[in-house]
């Protein structure tokens, strides 16, 4: 017997215990008896469709135990609805489980049901602050913030102030450029890096970053985005690319994402492909040996035959 068989508030209720395929399964999952126990009556109160606080308990007993169980998730939401629950309590409760459970992304879900239902984020944007002290690159609390954003009108709300921020922590944050980029052209029938003040700017806030790290892939595909968002050739990069990779000065290149960008240059360039041929012979024998194949592939597709070693480059 167990915590709900011998309490009498769950007297009225028959359990419905798990059916794994009769009396010999295949493969039975080793739940523990309390887990099989809890969730056997999660079954009979979600046949009964029964929201009430006793299945509100219920299903915190078993995010405790398991809080990756979206069922038990949905249901929860739908007891606090259906209860009229006050769910500012409902996310200091979750405050703390997310704090204990920091890449479970059911719960970033059930927090975007109960504060799209409040209609309010009061908040949020500082909870999800804590959230990445923890882990300043988890892709759940990153998405949310976007939907938080998206769905409360936060885009002039300091979001890109927010985003100079975590690069200033971290200028590799991967996630962190990922938000700025969304923060500037996300929002419907945005123009973004469209305007020419805006774009100067996005491509200073690049250039900056390239300046802390220049082997940082993040930043040179910012820029990359900016000319492909804007429908601008990549030669209007040449000059940022050509400090951190020149051809003339093959043994000082400070950036192989540099010169990979030099290469596209290059190749569009009327007179450009053998130099561009150079750019990637140097990547596959010197700067990014680990993907030679695809080098060779690129430059293949130029029609320039074989690597050339970066001996032979040089001389």
């Amino acid at each position: 017997m167990g915590k709900y068989a011998d309490g009498p508030a769950w007297s009225d209720l028959t359990p419905l215990p798990t059916d794994e395929g009769g009396s010999h399964p295949l493969a039975q999952i080793a739940y523990s008896a309390d887990y099989e126990e809890t969730m056997s009556y999660l079954r009979a109160l979600m046949a009964a469709n029964e929201f009430s606080p006793r299945a509100l308990d219920l299903t915190e007993d078993l995010i405790d135990m398991n809080p990756a169980h979206y069922t038990v998730w949905l249901y929860r939401a739908q007891c606090l609805f259906a209860l009229h629950s006050d769910l500012h309590e409902e996310l200091e409760w979750l405050n703390e489980t997310a704090l204990a459970h920091q890449k479970n992304y059911q719960i970033w879900h059930h927090r975007n049901l109960v504060v799209d239902k409040l209609g309010e984020c009061e908040g949020e944007t500082e909870f999800v602050a804590r959230m990445f002290e923890k882990d300043a690159k988890n892709y759940h609390v990153w998405s949310y913030r976007q939907w938080l954003v998206k769905r409360f009108d936060l885009w002039e709300a300091g979001e890109l102030e927010f985003t100079e921020r975590m690069l200033g922590e971290d200028v590799r944050n991967n996630s962190a450029w990922n938000h700025r980029w969304f923060v500037v052209n996300g929002r419907v029938g945005a123009v973004g890096v469209g305007d020419p003040e805006v774009r100067a700017r996005e491509v200073r806030f690049a250039e900056e970053a390239i300046g802390k790290v220049a082997q940082n892939q993040s930043p040179w595909n910012y820029l990359r985005g900016i000319m492909r968002r804007c429908g601008m050739p990549l030669a209007e990069l040449k000059g940022i690319a050509e400090q951190y990779a020149s051809l003339e000065r093959p043994e000082a290149v400070r950036s192989s994402f540099a010169l990979d960008l030099l290469a596209d240059i290059l190749a569009e360039e009327e007179d450009g492909k053998e130099q561009a041929g150079r750019a990637l012979d140097l990547l596959a024998s010197r700067y990014d040996p680990i993907r030679k194949n695809y080098w060779a592939y690129r430059k293949d597709q130029l029609g320039l035959g074989e690597l050339k070693q970066a001996v032979a480059v040089v001389a």
